[in-house]
């Protein structure tokens, strides 16, 4: 442990669902898209069955919390209305608690009304990838629900974020970014946050690894940090293949987010996601 590590306490627990989740150890998040056009087409889920079986093939490989999501977040995503992301998402939601009744949900939506909804059928955490941007009443939904949220770096939206990765200094903005975010979450009740620094959004290849780098430097705000890189294009862009073949580069990545400080690794693979974390654990048990 270093000095840094002893210096800046990072919160290590999570009140899900009334369950308590210690983060000490390093937990995963398995996404479920329940949409047609997410960039992986591997995640794309349609059918009940689809998603029952995707769901229960990560519960049984030890997921901690499965994301559910209905609105593609990919860069120039179609725009869809509430309407239709609610029509999606909440009846995935319901198989799932149906089936799956112990499962920890996250719901991936910048709509307070959707994130509503999503939590009063069965879900039990928020992830906005807007951070509040998107709509005004987000975090005085969160504070009145009173669950955890995903708190996501993002500049613009899915359709013009990708013109929007112009920083004087990256990790800086980031951090100030948060800082502002977490204020105002405090004061509206909001007890648990998950800073998501939004690898991929508004941010080319080169500022993605700069962000991975400099990971641990979000322990002064002293909240856990999630890792979105599972599959993502700075991998595939970089090793020019596909996001299908990205799992390899996806776990080595992984592998460094851990060594520098995530807490949760949201990711389309979680046995390997698993892996990453028990060696990672192993490697940190022994060292000296």
């Amino acid at each position: 442990m270093t000095a840094k590590d002893t210096f800046f306490q990072v919160k290590k627990t999570l009140n899900v669902g009334g369950k308590i989740i210690d983060l000490t150890q390093p937990k995963v998040m398995g996404i479920l898209n329940i949409t047609p056009d997410s960039f992986f087409s591997g995640s794309r889920l349609q059918s009940e069955k689809e998603i029952l079986l995707q769901a229960e093939k990560m519960l049984i490989e030890s997921a901690d919390f499965l994301d559910l999501g209905a609105y593609s977040s990919r860069v120039g995503a179609t725009d869809i209305s509430p309407e239709e992301e609610e029509k999606r998402l909440i009846p995935a939601i319901k198989i799932i608690v149906k089936n799956f009744p112990e499962a920890l949900l996250s719901v991936d939506t910048f709509r307070a009304t959707i994130a509503e909804k999503a939590i009063e059928n069965g879900a039990h955490i928020i992830n906005d990838i807007s951070g509040g941007n998107l709509d005004e009443h987000m975090f005085k939904t969160v504070g009145k629900l009173k669950v955890p949220y995903v708190l996501m770096h993002m500049k613009g939206n899915p359709q013009t974020m990708k013109d929007l990765n112009h920083y004087e200094n990256m990790m800086q903005e980031i951090s100030f970014y948060f800082s502002e975010k977490i204020a105002q979450l405090k004061e509206a009740g909001v007890k648990d946050i998950i800073l998501d620094p939004g690898f991929g959004f508004a941010k080319n290849v080169e500022q993605n690894f700069k962000l991975l780098q400099h990971l641990e430097d979000f322990r002064i705000l002293g909240y856990p940090v999630l890792a979105g890189l599972s599959r993502k294009s700075m991998i595939w862009r970089s090793l020019n293949i596909s996001p299908q073949q990205a799992l390899n580069g996806t776990s080595v990545l992984n592998t460094i987010a851990l060594q520098h400080g995530a807490s949760i690794l949201r990711v389309h693979d979680v046995k390997e996601a698993m892996e990453c974390i028990k060696l990672t654990t192993l490697l940190n048990s022994n060292a000296v």
